[in-house]
């Protein structure tokens, strides 16, 4: 099950966020997705007081995960009993961060985003820093990105997926390039537990962007292989559309799927 939830003020043309609206989003989705009352018994279904709990961000200087996000993340966390010094937020120091180093829980969430090596970037490739050389997974369009969530320190600890799709970047040129002009006001986020059925739907997403900005059917390069790989390669989860139960919550104009 993905929930994929949409607001069309939760962010500005000058991508200015608004708090209130993050809250209200990531509290109707984790409703929907646990099939719960309210967002704290969802919280209290995946977390538990003596959880220690790493929320693995993205702090890609142009496209980061949004302060807002992290801040709900972190609230909702401890909201479910969970002490604030048992939560950490990091990106590239998750190796060397004692939080990390003993956590029983992880929280996964970062923005889509084209990527010159994989094609596109979403959750599964944000696990790349829980090895000592990322380039090492970056062979073949990073087909085995899938293999990141079997590692011991990640298998059967990720508790929660979110795809930020608020401003998502549909195209680049270069690896780390950035042009705004490749993004556009999606105002989304896609939340589950499975990353690979969220990125199978960012990706689909993405592409009818792709098709209306382009008026084509221009291809993704290099080609996107690493999601389905990760499915009936690596058994990390569902890439089948037709497999996935897509659940639209808000704001429907320009949905995409």
């Amino acid at each position: 099950r993905v929930i994929l939830i949409r607001h069309q003020s939760v962010v500005d043309a000058g991508w200015n966020i608004n708090q209130k609206i993050i809250d209200e989003m990531m509290d109707e989705a984790m409703v929907k997705l646990f099939g719960t009352k309210t967002a704290q018994e969802a919280w209290k279904k995946i977390i538990k007081p003596a959880d220690i709990v790493g929320i693995k961000d993205n702090v890609w200087r142009t496209l980061p995960t949004p302060r807002e996000v992290k801040n709900n993340l972190k609230s909702r966390i401890m909201s479910a009993g969970v002490p604030e010094n048992n939560i950490s937020i990091d990106d590239h120091g998750i190796l060397r961060n004692p939080v990390f180093k003993k956590a029983t829980a992880l929280i996964n969430a970062r923005p889509m985003r084209a990527h010159s090596w994989c094609g596109m970037s979403g959750c599964l490739k944000n696990y790349i820093m829980f090895v000592p050389n990322p380039p090492d997974y970056h062979a073949d369009s990073c087909v085995d990105l899938g293999a990141l969530w079997n590692l011991p320190v990640v298998k059967g600890k990720t508790r929660l997926n979110v795809l930020v799709m608020l401003t998502p970047q549909f195209h680049c040129l270069s690896p780390h390039h950035f042009d705004k002009e490749y993004t556009w006001l999606y105002k989304g986020l896609l939340v589950g537990t499975d990353p690979v059925a969220l990125d199978a739907v960012g990706l689909k997403i993405m592409e009818a962007q792709r098709k209306i900005y382009f008026k084509e059917d221009k291809p993704i390069l290099p080609p996107v292989t690493h999601i389905a790989a990760a499915d009936k390669k690596h058994g990390v989860g569902t890439s089948d559309l037709s497999k996935i139960e897509l659940i639209k919550l808000g704001w429907k104009e320009g949905l995409l799927i």
